[in-house]
């Protein structure tokens, strides 16, 4: 069975597009959204309203860099010191072009740093491109899972 997508995103309108671009890349894998920082380390970390959620851990995890409540720098930190985790692929897709915010993710362990096209067609096409790569070309770590559910709501 193939893994989920874990798609960390508050941007109702960029959720909207990358939901939409994943689709047209016609990617079996079913895609879990959380909204804010707080719910995805819930997600990853089996608590509280997420704690069946996950059978082993997703494919890829896009995680925007703005999010409320756990920014994503501070996500993809949590994520890499935990044995659990570190070795989940994590895509920063954001649209901060600050070099503070690149050298802060690659230095936490960012596996791709992607600025969000501002052209329709440019985000479908880069975010197909992440998405097949992530989750059909890259082979994943060992434990990863079966899956589960949408837990958009």
């Amino acid at each position: 069975m193939l893994k989920p997508i874990l798609l960390v995103e508050d941007n109702p309108k960029d959720l909207e597009l990358t939901l939409l671009a994943l689709e047209r890349s016609q990617l079996a894998n079913e895609v879990i959204v959380v909204r804010d920082g707080a719910d995805a380390l819930d997600c990853l970390l089996r608590r509280g309203a997420f704690e069946s959620w996950l059978d082993g851990n997703p494919a890829v995890i896009l995680l925007d860099l703005k999010l409320p409540k756990v920014d994503g720098l501070e996500v993809l930190r949590t994520i890499r010191e935990h044995a659990n985790l570190r070795s989940i692929p994590v895509v920063m897709l954001t649209s901060s072009q600050e070099e503070s915010d690149l050298v802060q993710a690659y230095e936490l362990g960012v596996n791709a740093y992607v600025v969000k096209p501002v052209s329709f067609p440019d985000f479908v096409a880069a975010i197909s491109e992440i998405g097949v790569f992530w989750a059909v070309v890259n082979e994943p770590p060992p434990g990863s899972m079966r899956l589960l559910r949408d837990a958009r709501q």
